[in-house]
């Protein structure tokens, strides 16, 4: 069966010579115009012009889908056009269908029995699938549609078809689907997967709400902003997640994931990628990752000992005044919270002496909640150890004995001089790595408040990075501190990373929950099977969701910004990775060619000890060739 309508040379030559008069008298329309020179239509194909078309239409899917299972098809390497079409079908009637389904196959499953036959597997997965639709569509939980779904390839060739449908039909059987083509009917094919809306063919199949929802290509959000720095790539669709988290309604973002997930490796990526776009960048670092970044950056890399030139005074003041705040009962609470990661637990007695001490301390040295006298000197912890050991009050002498080790003990010199140092490098990173496990809170308090108290004397696009959150996050107060932080960050034109691979420390305190709910971004890496569940119950998460947290690779995850959440792959330029990685061999090998020594190569040798008459200098090409390399 063959339609084959084509305009002949000497028809062409007469449309023309006279195409002008008859498009000018409006005897020749646009469809005139725009129409191919022919079409052929056969059995298993149309050819429209110089172009071939065959249309498939899908009778069989596989028993389980999860989101995005028809990736394969849409990523297909040849060109085609897909087509779906969905009727949605009265509830009574498809119940009343599904119950006489049922009873058919109870039926055929009763026969089998009594004659002492094998049940059929597929009747009874039919009926076991039966029966729970049934229950979802009688509760209300799912609805019934009709499903129709095409596909037409288009080639330039038949040979180029004929391959190309083989590769559809391979690929199709790859996922379980079954596709047949529209034999004698490719022209109903044709029209059905154009962009008119309508279903020729109409060979449709029954599907509940999830499982359509399913069928859908892009189900995803598309996280991709005018402005901002790329974090990955969307793993569903493919699509570049670009975001800007200071356009929120904070800048604040947590990263959570298990030891080698590629936690710093992220955010190491976003914060050079900040840092190009002027961002002043602040990092508190307990492992030492950050060295090698900070110094092919520029920056200032601080490591937090006692034996350190850099010091800093946790009694320090901004010596800014803002209308309704008083600083100086500010700076005693956090003094409080450093107190108690120091001493340990205090009760009420101890609080109320440790107060009145704060207080005089400061006040020896003519500092009161009056703005103008707080841009003194401050006190020193050594000026507190003395104010206690000179009350009587046996509370007062337990705190002194507590806090004499850090005056005149094995820990002095930590924190009990005046501070040396003012952040002015774009790129500063605090390290506490030298520093013992019982000495790293502490230490990170110290620098936190510190860091906090200069971010408040300038405005200025900063970012806060605050790795290994855990340690602070397992002390009361100094998670409130971290969490007042969070809060205010906002005010300050400030964006808050916290790190994390100890979840359950982090949101075991209603603190810890606090912060997250005050960021604005929140990134799941690949997690443990011991914490999956208390993830998932904190973000909603699905099943399939979860899976795919507990088998991502590194890098991999679900970004979450606003309602939005997308299955994210951190993607690094060759030269972005060469300065953020961790790894210990690539570590070790960057090292190598950094110190092998340059040999001169056998021609320049040989060049060197039979030179050309007339030639320059052998020796001082070979010493500039070899500054160069090593440039």
């Amino acid at each position: 069966m063959k339609f084959l309508k084509k305009k002949g040379k000497a028809r062409e030559e007469t449309v023309t010579q006279a195409g002008s008069s008859q498009f000018e008298k409006g005897m020749m329309s646009v469809t005139d115009i725009i129409a191919p020179s022919s079409i052929e239509i056969d059995f298993n194909h149309i050819r429209v012009g110089e172009k071939f078309s065959r249309t498939f239409f899908v009778v069989g899917y596989p028993r389980f889908v999860s989101p995005n299972w028809l990736e394969p098809l849409i990523d297909f390497d040849h060109s085609l056009n897909i087509s779906m079409f969905c009727y949605p079908a009265s509830g009574p009637d498809v119940l009343s269908d599904i119950r006489r389904k049922i009873a058919e196959m109870e039926a055929t499953v009763s026969i089998q029995e009594e004659h002492g036959e094998v049940s059929d597997p597929k009747v009874i997965a039919a009926l076991e699938d039966a029966l729970s639709v049934q229950e979802e569509l009688a509760k209300g939980m799912e609805r019934f549609f009709q499903f129709s779904l095409y596909i037409t390839l288009n080639s330039d060739s038949i040979a180029d078809l004929e391959s190309a449908s083989k590769a559809l039909k391979s690929l199709m059987a790859s996922i379980l689907v079954m596709a047949k083509p529209a034999t004698l009917q490719m022209e109903e094919g044709l029209k059905s997967t154009l962009p008119m809306g309508s279903d020729r063919l109409y060979i449709a199949r029954n599907m509940d709400t999830t499982s359509l929802a399913s069928t859908f290509p892009f189900t995803s959000s598309i996280l991709t902003q005018d402005k901002g720095v790329m974090y990955g790539i969307n793993q569903l669709n493919g699509s570049l997640i670009i975001f800007d988290r200071f356009s929120l309604e904070n800048a604040n973002e947590v990263v959570f994931g298990k030891s080698g997930s590629g936690k710093s490796y992220l955010t190491k990526l976003e914060t050079l990628r900040q840092f190009m776009f002027g961002t002043e960048v602040i990092i508190i670092d307990p492992e030492g990752e950050y060295e090698k970044m900070t110094k092919a950056l520029g920056g200032e890399y601080l490591s937090f000992t006692p034996s350190s030139p850099i010091k800093i005074n946790p009694f320090d003041l901004s010596g800014l005044y803002e209308e309704g705040e008083n600083e100086l009962g500010l700076k005693i609470l956090s003094l409080h919270a450093l107190l108690k990661i120091v001493m340990g637990a205090l009760d009420s007695g101890h609080e109320a002496i440790l107060d009145r001490a704060f207080v005089q301390a400061y006040q020896q040295k003519g500092i009161t909640a009056d703005p103008s006298t707080q841009t003194k000197e401050p006190p020193l912890m050594e000026d507190l150890y003395k104010i206690l050991l000179g009350m009587e009050d046996a509370t007062a002498k337990d705190l002194a004995l507590r806090l004499e080790r850090f005056i005149k003990g094995s820990l002095s010199g930590i924190f009990n001089q005046q501070s040396n140092f003012n952040i002015q490098n774009p790129f500063t990173v605090f390290s506490t790595k030298e520093l013992e496990d019982q000495l790293r809170p502490i230490a990170m308090h110290i620098i936190l408040d510190f860091v906090w108290t200069k971010i408040r004397k300038d405005l200025k696009k900063r970012l806060l990075v605050l790795d290994e959150a855990w340690y602070l996050m397992k002390y009361e107060d100094s998670a409130s501190f971290v969490y007042g932080i969070a809060k205010r960050a906002r005010k300050y034109y400030l964006g808050l990373t916290t790190i994390t691979q100890d979840v359950q420390d982090f949101l075991s305190t209603d603190y810890g929950k606090a912060v997250l709910s005050n960021s604005s971004i929140q990134i799941l890496l690949k997690q443990s099977p011991t914490e999956i569940d208390q993830i998932a119950e904190v973000f909603y998460l699905s099943q399939q969701e979860k899976q795919l947290l507990l088998s991502s690779d590194i890098g991999e995850g679900l970004f979450f910004a606003g309602q939005n959440h997308v299955a994210i792959k951190a993607i690094a330029a060759p030269f972005e990775h060469n300065i953020i990685t961790s790894k210990p061999e690539e570590i070790l090998k960057s090292q190598e060619e950094i110190t092998e020594p340059l040999q001169p190569s056998p021609d320049l040798a040989a060049e060197f000890i039979s030179p050309q008459p007339g030639a320059s200098d052998p020796s001082e090409d070979i010493s500039s060739e070899i500054k160069d390399q090593k440039t």
